[in-house]
């Protein structure tokens, strides 16, 4: 079930004695210890990029290298996949239970990742949001993970700049944010058409990737680039957005919607949207408290908020922040810096976490 932390009985189970067997007695005991198991992507002190599982006090249990630098992940009950980091070109996906050699995705011909997979609910497929940029338009790549995750078909996305993508727990939709931003690996990370953005949030048919629902901004809020996703116990889809405007503006950040209704903003204190500084990196929804977080690296905060009210219910100073996930009580959250709640590792840590379910 999406949202409920895996525990350490359970991930035992799932992780097998082979898997305790591989790690350093500290690391094991570490795990035995722990009650919830998270991993992010880093970039290490002499400048080479790994992922790592970590115990819900932030000590790295194990890690393993990338090719490169690694932006979102997911998971499935006996996989990890870590998706590069725009315009990367490929996912690494290692086994949860160290028991077979990773596997390395290269995107095709004229295609990158934009760091950001899901898994289907059955582990059977893997989602990746990807660039068509020679056609300019955001596509949905599909691996089979029951065949070395070979690449079986693709999607439209319905939008450019496709970023975050998620699945509903029951399996039959997909849910794409079209941060709405053309780029092209041939000028890096340089955003094309701030002056004519296009976001929107689609729902498409996970089975034949058929438009259900797509959501486009109005065109006053046209450069509020819809980013990341999370959805709560009832499927509601929360999102999270990056204003690419004047500074000075205070547009809406974070909304959420469901299927058949229009979308509907937060409507946060202005002194909240400030320390927001128009960027939210990471959302996540902690299903059991009722709670949705999100962080921001521009405005260096963390805000907590209650799912039901859209209430701010909490607020607090982090310093580059960077991930968050949902913890036994309320949120975990990383920064670049190397913080993981109240434990500091010698790496940086990118920009978001997930906790393994």
């Amino acid at each position: 079930m999406r949202g409920a932390l895996i525990d350490r009985r359970d991930f035992l189970k799932a992780a097998g004695a082979i898997y305790l067997a591989s790690l350093t007695p500290a690391a094991a005991e570490m795990l035995v210890q722990a009650d919830a198991v998270y991993a992010s992507g880093f970039r290490a002190p002499d400048g080479s990029f790994g992922a790592a599982l970590l115990a819900e006090d932030g000590r790295i249990v194990s890690r393993v290298a990338l090719p490169g630098r690694a932006h979102g992940l997911a998971s499935s009950a006996k996989k990890v996949a870590a998706f590069a980091r725009r315009p990367g070109t490929f996912i690494f996906i290692f086994d949860r239970q160290n028991l077979i050699a990773p596997v390395v995705v290269n995107a095709p011909a004229g295609r990158h990742f934009y760091g950001h997979g899901h898994f289907s609910p059955d582990g059977r497929l893997l989602y990746a949001s990807e660039n068509d940029f020679d056609n300019n338009r955001g596509m949905i790549g599909l691996y089979d993970a029951t065949d070395g995750f070979r690449r079986i078909g693709e999607f439209s996305a319905h939008g450019i700049g496709t970023h975050d993508m998620s699945v509903s727990d029951d399996g039959k939709l997909l849910i794409i944010a079209n941060g709405g931003i053309e780029t092209n690996p041939d000028f890096g990370r340089t955003k094309l058409n701030l002056d004519h953005m296009e976001p929107s949030l689609v729902l498409t048919d996970a089975a034949t990737g058929d438009l259900v629902e797509k959501h486009e901004l109005p065109e006053v809020l046209r450069q509020v680039s819809t980013r990341h996703i999370d959805l709560d116990a009832d499927g509601r889809i929360w999102f999270a957005c990056q204003y690419e405007g004047p500074r000075r503006d205070l547009p809406p950040l974070i909304g959420h919607f469901g299927k058949g209704e229009a979308l509907t903003w937060i409507d946060l204190p202005p002194e909240v949207t400030r320390s927001l500084g128009n960027y939210v990196g990471a959302i996540a929804v902690n299903r059991r408290d009722g709670l949705v977080g999100v962080t921001s690296p521009a405005g260096g905060v963390s805000v907590v908020l209650d799912a039901a009210s859209g209430k701010v219910k909490a607020t607090g100073i982090l310093n580059e922040a960077a991930g968050i996930a949902s913890a036994r009580h309320g949120f975990a959250t990383s920064s670049y810096d190397g913080r993981f709640l109240d434990s500091q590792e010698a790496v940086n840590w990118d920009q978001h976490i997930i906790r393994l379910s």
